[in-house]
């Protein structure tokens, strides 16, 4: 493959195979892309409700355990 490029000029190496593969796996990428996103959101959506449900229902434990005391 050394061979093959070692004859061409800079360009070809650096910008012309380059734009023909993103040209190529271009989808490929965008869609690997747009899964990690999407897992990343889900999973901070995840985070955020179950933080949520513990501060409710450390909330309530305690504001009912200071009702008892009554």
């Amino acid at each position: 493959m050394r061979e093959i490029f070692a004859g061409m000029p800079w360009w070809v190496k650096w910008v012309a195979v380059p734009v023909i593969a993103l040209f190529v796996f271009g989808g490929l990428i965008v869609g690997i892309l747009s899964f990690l996103v999407g897992l990343l959101f889900k999973v901070l959506v995840f985070v955020a409700l179950v933080a949520g449900l513990v501060y409710l229902v450390r909330k309530f434990m305690s504001s009912s355990s200071s009702r008892g005391d009554w």
